[in-house]
């Protein structure tokens, strides 16, 4: 418990396997998105108060006890535990996870303790969504990014390999046609809003409506 991260034969420095806590942030997306449709569709701030709660209780074990009790890292590993692992530095995890902390606990003073709800609520929700969402689909630790940053020294064993410097392979790149694809589709999506934005616009009917009401007549 005193050694932040595990220690793995081959590595120099305390590691943690990127796959479970890639799973554990697609979790807590999921819980904080669900809670934020519950505030936007409904009004209820109900759901929102036990996530944060439980958020902020999963960072306080991950840095003060041990990432091995953490609630969410222990689901992540049973969900991937069929995966090799894909081990990176605990050091900058480590630090991204004292910005979740951080996050969660101007969250939960204001929103659970104070009963209040605000504009500085929304901003930090809308940050932990894009900190969720960049590291459960993309695998990128955008807190590890604001770590080089802050201490000036390159981190060891990120995920990806992108802290070390290597040429890029042929599948990795990007050429020019790909790039007009992307711009296409883009002029695509706005066409359709000018030709179709009306047609769309239409409230669906219920499908199967359309033979019970065929078969009242």
């Amino acid at each position: 418990m005193k050694t932040f991260g595990e220690k793995v034969v081959g590595y120099n420095i305390p590691v943690l396997n990127e796959r479970e806590i890639r799973a554990s942030a697609g979790i807590l997306f999921l819980g904080l998105i669900i809670s934020l449709m519950q505030i936007l569709y409904k009004g209820d701030f109900l759901l929102i108060k036990y996530f944060i709660t439980i958020f902020l209780t999963d960072f306080i074990i991950r840095i003060f006890i041990t990432p091995k009790f953490s609630p969410t890292l222990i689901i992540g590993r049973l969900i991937v535990r069929s995966q090799a692992p894909e081990y990176v530095g605990a050091a900058q995890k480590k630090f991204a996870w004292i910005i979740g902390l951080l996050l969660s606990a101007v969250m939960f003073a204001l929103m659970v303790l104070a009963n209040s709800y605000s504009p500085i609520t929304g901003i930090i929700c809308l940050i932990c969504l894009i900190f969720t969402f960049f590291e459960s689909v993309f695998g990128i630790c955008l807190g590890c990014k604001v770590y080089k940053l802050l201490y000036g020294k390159k981190a060891q064993y990120c995920p990806g390999e992108v802290c070390d410097v290597k040429a890029k392979q042929d599948i990795q790149k990007t050429s020019g046609s790909q790039v007009l694809i992307v711009f296409g589709l883009i002029a695509y999506i706005w066409l359709a809003a000018v030709l179709f934005n009306n047609e769309f616009s239409k409230t669906p009917h219920a499908l199967f409506a359309i033979f019970s009401n065929s078969k009242t007549k």
